[in-house]
């Protein structure tokens, strides 16, 4: 018997419902309104258009030719989350990364923006620190004062003077320095150092040279002197009427043009020293002086800023006077060039200006003196300590009332030598 209302049979119940269904009687067909987006949609009240079957898994395949036909299901075929969107839409063409995923990174503009961002801080650390230090040095000395100057030659001349100023010292510094009260301000030293192209030479001029005064012009009166053939020793001149009678007399007596000025006093110099850490030195014999404060065991050994000035300044205690007084300060001012010139300080500001300013608050140069005259200067210093140039003596050939003597055939074939830029072969003996 069948149980079914009229018109239904099992196989019609086995086609709707799944086996086991618990309704008693089947539910009244439901009817779901189609929706339609567009311009294309129909009224209200119009009708359902027929669909396509999905009965037993058939009408699957028809899918892509309603849309051929142009059947519009009013449905966006694209999907909302996840999966590739449609375009503008995350995972869609122009978005710029694939789903799921953040944008890689532009690492070529990266490391540009890096790089250009690095020179442009030093490009203006460089051209700030260079309007500083230029700032900072004394261009005190007018070489233009300097009369009846020798033809220029090839090459660079310094004249680099270590005098014995004590401006800015206090009674407590003179004491520890051993650099005593006197006035005013002398020659401890004095060198030409040549730069050019076939080697530096480092010339030291001992300060009891015998030397001509020839006629100037005052640096502060502007009166002409002349010369009466009167002969002193050179530091007498640096003390009679300052650098440029020093240069004037220099120029007079050797026949070499003198194109740049360099004085340091006793002050700075023992701060350059300290602010770099002390210089490390090779001492070849045991020296004590009173006079100077030495007190130094042969060997090598690091000196700070005390015992620098004080290892410069000894000559009482050589045998060689001032001539063995002349190679100690050769020999350490081209360390110390040498330590300064080290990536150890240039590279590190906080020892770079420290020792600039050092150096800078005391050093007296010409007019013309630029910073990158003076560190040609310190560079070729530098050279001179590795080897790579000559350090000599004026060439000496004997002494007159306590006055050395130069040798005047040397000096004559030196100075041409130096003239010309050649390789200098003139000895100290």
């Amino acid at each position: 018997m069948n149980d079914w209302p009229e018109g239904w049979s099992d196989d019609n119940r086995g086609s709707r419902y799944g086996n086991g269904s618990a309704a008693a009687q089947p539910e009244s067909a439901r009817v779901m309104r189609q929706v339609r987006r567009g311009p294309g949609a129909p009224p209200q009240g119009a009708g359902v258009p027929q669909q396509q079957s999905y009965v037993n898994g058939q009408g699957h395949g028809d899918y892509t030719n309603a849309q051929q036909a142009g059947y519009d299901s009013g449905y966006s075929s694209g999907q909302v989350y996840g999966g590739s969107g449609g375009p503008g839409g995350p995972g869609g063409p122009g978005d710029g990364y694939t789903a799921g995923t953040r944008p890689a990174p532009d690492w070529r503009r990266r490391i540009k923006w890096t790089a250009i961002t690095v020179v442009t801080v030093l490009v203006v650390t460089g051209v700030s620190t260079y309007f500083w230090a230029d700032g900072k040095l004394k261009r005190e000395v007018d070489l233009s004062k300097v009369i009846d100057r020798p033809e220029a030659g090839e090459g660079t001349n310094y004249l680099i003077v270590g005098s014995d100023s004590r401006e800015g010292m206090s009674a407590e510094d003179k004491k520890k320095l051993h650099t005593g009260s006197a006035e005013g301000k002398r020659t401890d030293s004095m060198m030409i150092l040549h730069t050019g192209s076939n080697g530096d030479t480092l010339i030291s001029l001992p300060r009891d040279s015998d030397v001509e005064i020839p006629s100037f012009v005052g640096s502060e009166s502007g009166k002409t002197y002349k010369g009466t053939g009167r002969h002193t020793k050179l530091n007498a001149a640096y003390a009679e009427d300052g650098p440029e009678l020093l240069v004037r007399t220099v120029e007079f007596n050797t026949g070499l043009h003198i194109d740049h000025y360099v004085e340091i006093g006793f002050a700075g110099f023992a701060n350059i020293v300290d602010s770099v850490g002390g210089v490390e030195i090779d001492i070849p014999q045991d020296i004590k002086d009173t006079k100077s404060g030495a007190d130094f065991k042969k060997g090598k050994q690091t000196l700070d800023g005390e015992e620098a000035l004080a290892f410069v300044r000894t000559r009482y205690a050589l045998a060689g006077s001032d001539l063995d007084r002349t190679k100690n300060q050769q020999k350490f001012l081209a360390a110390l060039a040498n330590q300064v010139a080290t990536p150890g300080t240039v590279l590190n500001p906080f020892k770079l200006y420290p020792t600039m300013s050092a150096g800078l608050d005391t050093l007296i140069v010409d007019k013309d003196m630029g910073l990158y005259d003076l560190g040609s200067m310190f560079f070729a210093m530098k050279g001179v300590n590795s080897g790579d140039g000559k350090s000599m003596n004026m060439p000496i050939s004997g002494s007159t009332g306590g006055n050395l003597v130069w040798d005047k055939t040397k000096v004559k074939q030196l100075v041409e030598q130096l003239k010309n830029d050649e390789k200098v072969t003139v000895s100290s003996g």
